[in-house]
C-alpha cells in the first residue's frame, strides 16, 4: 500500500497521474498546508522539507517501509518499483535529462512566476519580468524539443511527459493576463490535448478535488506557507 501525501498543486498532480495510470493501491492523505500541517512532526519525518508530494510505500526494497519525497525522486521510484513508464535501455540518458530539466527548470521557475505575480508585495516588477521571461524561455526549449514528437522521451509514454504535465496544467495561472496562455507554443499546446484525452488524467484531477482545502490567504496562511517572511 502507498500513502499519497498531497496538496491540490502541480507537483502532486505528477503522483496522481502515475497512480492513476499504474492501477497501483493507494491511500490519498490531504496535508492542509495552508493550515500548516507540511510543518507537523509527524509530517516532517517523511519529509524533512516540509514539502508535497511525499509517499510512504509500506511495501518497499526488501519489505521494508519506505518513504519518498520529491516529486522527480517519486516518479522515478514508482517507475522503476513497477517497471513502467521507463521507456527502452536506450532512452535512459535522455529521460534523466529531461526530468531534470523539468524538476530544476521549468517547474521552479514557473512556481516563482506564480509567486511573485499573485503572492509578493507590489513593486517587484524585476521579479515578476525575471520568473515570467525564464518560464517563456522553459516553454519555448520544452516546444521545440516536441516538434514532431509526442512524447517528451522516445516512442512511448513516460514519466518525463507526467512530470511536463504537471506544470503545463497550470499555464493559464503561471501566464497571468492571457486567455490562451499556450498560443505561442503550438507543440505545447498539441502536446496538453494529448495528454488530457487520457482518461488517468481526469482520474488524477479528480483526486486532487476529494478534500476541501483552506483558501482564504489570511496571516495563518501567509505564515504557513512563507515561514521565512516571519522570523521568530
Amino acid at each position: 500500500m502507498i500513502r499519497f501525501y498531497y496538496h491540490p498543486t502541480p507537483n502532486p498532480a505528477k503522483i496522481a497521474l502515475f497512480l492513476e495510470e499504474a492501477g497501483l493501491s493507494y491511500e490519498a492523505v490531504p496535508i492542509d498546508t495552508s493550515k500548516g500541517e507540511q510543518h507537523a512532526p509527524a509530517f516532517r519525518r517523511i519529509n524533512p522539507n516540509g514539502k508535497l508530494p511525499a509517499i510512504v510505500d509500506t511495501d518497499g526494497p526488501g519489505g521494508q517501509e519506505a518513504r519518498v519525497f520529491d516529486s522527480t525522486a517519486i516518479l522515478l521510484y514508482l517507475a522503476e518499483k513497477t517497471d513502467r513508464f521507463l521507456g527502452t535501455d536506450a532512452d535512459r540518458p535522455e529521460l534523466l535529462s529531461w526530468l531534470m530539466f523539468l524538476g530544476t527548470g521549468l517547474g521552479p521557475f514557473s512556481g516563482q512566476a506564480v509567486h511573485f505575480q499573485y503572492a509578493a508585495p507590489g513593486g517587484l516588477d524585476y521579479a515578476v519580468n525575471r520568473y515570467r521571461r525564464e518560464t517563456e524561455r522553459h516553454y519555448q526549449v520544452l516546444n521545440d524539443h516536441l516538434e514532431g514528437r509526442s512524447f517528451v522521451v522516445g516512442e512511448d509514454y513516460t514519466i518525463a511527459d507526467m512530470s511536463a504535465w504537471g506544470w503545463l496544467d497550470r499555464a493559464p495561472r503561471v501566464m497571468k493576463g492571457s486567455d490562451t496562455p499556450l498560443a505561442p507554443w503550438p507543440n505545447l499546446a498539441r502536446f496538453m490535448n494529448l495528454m488530457n484525452a487520457r482518461p488517468a488524467v481526469a482520474r488524477a484531477r479528480a483526486v486532487m478535488t476529494t478534500h476541501t482545502f483552506k483558501t482564504e490567504m489570511d496571516v495563518q496562511a501567509l505564515r504557513a506557507l512563507y515561514p521565512s517572511n516571519f522570523p521568530a
